[in-house]
Protein backbone atom coordinates (compact mmCIF):
# COMPACT_ATOMS: atom_id res chain seq x y z
CA UNK A 1 0.00 0.00 0.00
CA UNK A 2 1.26 3.62 -0.99
CA UNK A 3 0.20 7.19 0.24
CA UNK A 4 1.49 10.07 -1.38
CA UNK A 5 0.64 13.37 -2.42
CA UNK A 6 0.89 15.70 -5.44
CA UNK A 7 1.35 18.58 -3.56
CA UNK A 8 4.88 17.22 -1.58
CA UNK A 9 7.34 14.29 -1.83
CA UNK A 10 7.90 12.19 1.22
CA UNK A 11 10.60 13.98 3.53
CA UNK A 12 10.10 17.46 1.58
CA UNK A 13 8.62 20.62 2.55
CA UNK A 14 4.66 21.08 3.12
CA UNK A 15 3.29 24.35 0.70
CA UNK A 16 2.58 27.27 3.16
CA UNK A 17 -0.72 26.93 1.92
CA UNK A 18 -1.70 23.46 3.74
CA UNK A 19 -0.69 25.41 7.08
CA UNK A 20 -2.47 27.32 9.76
CA UNK A 21 -0.72 30.70 8.92
CA UNK A 22 -1.81 29.87 4.84
CA UNK A 23 -5.11 28.31 4.31
CA UNK A 24 -5.37 26.00 6.33
CA UNK A 25 -6.51 23.31 3.83
CA UNK A 26 -6.09 19.59 4.07
CA UNK A 27 -3.38 18.66 1.06
CA UNK A 28 -4.37 16.02 -2.02
CA UNK A 29 -3.59 12.43 -0.72
CA UNK A 30 -3.27 9.49 -3.16
CA UNK A 31 -3.79 6.24 -1.82
CA UNK A 32 -2.41 3.04 -3.95
CA UNK A 33 -2.03 -0.64 -3.77
CA UNK A 34 -4.87 -0.82 -1.25
CA UNK A 35 -5.68 -4.53 -0.28
CA UNK A 36 -8.36 -6.30 -1.89
CA UNK A 37 -9.49 -8.06 1.34
CA UNK A 38 -9.42 -4.06 3.13
CA UNK A 39 -12.90 -3.50 4.63
CA UNK A 40 -12.03 0.25 5.46
CA UNK A 41 -8.71 2.52 6.00
CA UNK A 42 -8.01 5.06 8.79
CA UNK A 43 -5.67 7.80 8.48
CA UNK A 44 -3.80 9.31 11.02
CA UNK A 45 -1.77 12.80 10.74
CA UNK A 46 0.54 13.93 13.45
CA UNK A 47 3.69 15.71 14.17
CA UNK A 48 5.43 13.79 17.49
CA UNK A 49 8.67 16.50 17.62
CA UNK A 50 6.45 18.77 20.21
CA UNK A 51 8.47 19.96 23.25
CA UNK A 52 5.27 18.22 25.27
CA UNK A 53 3.35 16.13 23.43
CA UNK A 54 2.76 14.68 20.03
CA UNK A 55 0.48 17.18 18.31
CA UNK A 56 -2.29 15.32 16.23
CA UNK A 57 -3.57 16.93 13.50
CA UNK A 58 -6.13 14.80 11.45
CA UNK A 59 -8.07 11.84 12.17
CA UNK A 60 -10.45 9.78 9.76
CA UNK A 61 -11.98 6.51 9.67
CA UNK A 62 -14.04 4.37 7.54
CA UNK A 63 -13.15 5.54 4.83
CA UNK A 64 -14.06 3.55 2.36
CA UNK A 65 -11.42 1.05 1.04
CA UNK A 66 -11.71 1.55 -2.84
CA UNK A 67 -11.15 5.21 -2.18
CA UNK A 68 -8.18 6.27 -4.20
CA UNK A 69 -7.39 10.08 -3.03
CA UNK A 70 -8.53 12.71 -0.80
CA UNK A 71 -8.80 16.39 -2.46
CA UNK A 72 -6.94 18.95 -1.96
CA UNK A 73 -9.44 20.52 1.13
CA UNK A 74 -12.11 18.14 0.42
CA UNK A 75 -15.26 18.27 3.01
CA UNK A 76 -14.85 15.01 4.89
CA UNK A 77 -18.07 12.71 5.29
CA UNK A 78 -16.30 10.13 6.98
CA UNK A 79 -16.04 9.98 11.05
CA UNK A 80 -12.80 12.19 12.21
CA UNK A 81 -11.73 12.72 15.79
CA UNK A 82 -10.72 15.61 17.99
CA UNK A 83 -7.23 16.87 17.51
CA UNK A 84 -5.21 18.71 20.20
CA UNK A 85 -7.02 21.80 19.24
CA UNK A 86 -9.78 20.25 20.42
CA UNK A 87 -11.89 20.53 17.12
CA UNK A 88 -12.95 17.79 14.20
CA UNK A 89 -10.92 17.91 11.14
CA UNK A 90 -7.78 18.73 9.63
CA UNK A 91 -5.60 21.24 11.61
CA UNK A 92 -2.23 22.23 9.27
CA UNK A 93 1.64 22.71 10.06
CA UNK A 94 2.06 25.41 12.63
CA UNK A 95 5.50 24.35 14.34
CA UNK A 96 6.35 26.42 17.68
CA UNK A 97 9.85 26.40 16.75
CA UNK A 98 12.79 25.07 13.84
CA UNK A 99 11.48 22.22 11.22
CA UNK A 100 8.80 19.83 12.31
CA UNK A 101 8.43 16.58 10.67
CA UNK A 102 4.43 15.40 10.03
CA UNK A 103 3.67 11.85 9.72
CA UNK A 104 0.70 11.09 7.43
CA UNK A 105 0.03 7.33 8.30
CA UNK A 106 -2.68 5.91 6.33
CA UNK A 107 -4.40 2.17 7.91
CA UNK A 108 -6.03 -0.40 5.85
CA UNK A 109 -8.26 -2.41 8.26
CA UNK A 110 -9.93 -5.72 8.04
CA UNK A 111 -12.93 -4.03 9.33
CA UNK A 112 -14.91 -0.70 9.82
CA UNK A 113 -14.26 1.11 13.01
CA UNK A 114 -17.14 1.70 15.48
CA UNK A 115 -16.23 4.98 17.24
CA UNK A 116 -18.24 7.88 17.58
CA UNK A 117 -16.94 11.56 16.14
CA UNK A 118 -14.42 13.06 18.10
CA UNK A 119 -12.33 10.32 19.60
CA UNK A 120 -9.25 11.00 20.31
CA UNK A 121 -5.98 8.95 19.24
CA UNK A 122 -5.17 6.96 22.04
CA UNK A 123 -8.89 5.31 21.54
CA UNK A 124 -8.57 5.02 17.35
CA UNK A 125 -4.68 3.17 17.85
CA UNK A 126 -5.96 1.31 20.35
CA UNK A 127 -9.37 0.41 18.56
CA UNK A 128 -7.45 -0.42 15.15
CA UNK A 129 -4.47 -2.32 16.33
CA UNK A 130 -5.63 -5.55 15.72
CA UNK A 131 -6.98 -4.68 12.56
CA UNK A 132 -4.13 -3.29 10.42
CA UNK A 133 -3.47 -4.96 7.52
CA UNK A 134 -1.42 -2.91 5.44
CA UNK A 135 0.11 0.45 6.41
CA UNK A 136 1.56 3.33 4.16
CA UNK A 137 3.58 6.44 5.36
CA UNK A 138 4.19 10.32 3.76
CA UNK A 139 6.37 12.26 5.64
CA UNK A 140 6.26 16.13 5.17
CA UNK A 141 8.09 19.06 6.77
CA UNK A 142 7.47 22.32 8.47
CA UNK A 143 9.41 24.80 9.16
CA UNK A 144 8.42 28.13 11.53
Amino acid sequence: MELSSSSFENGGSIPVKYARKGENISPPLIFSNVPKNAKSLALIVDDPGGPLITFVHWLIWNIPPNTTEITEGEKIIYPQGSNTLRKHGYAGPSPPFGIHRYFFKLYALDKTVDLEPGTNKKKLEKTISKHIIAEAQLIGTFKK
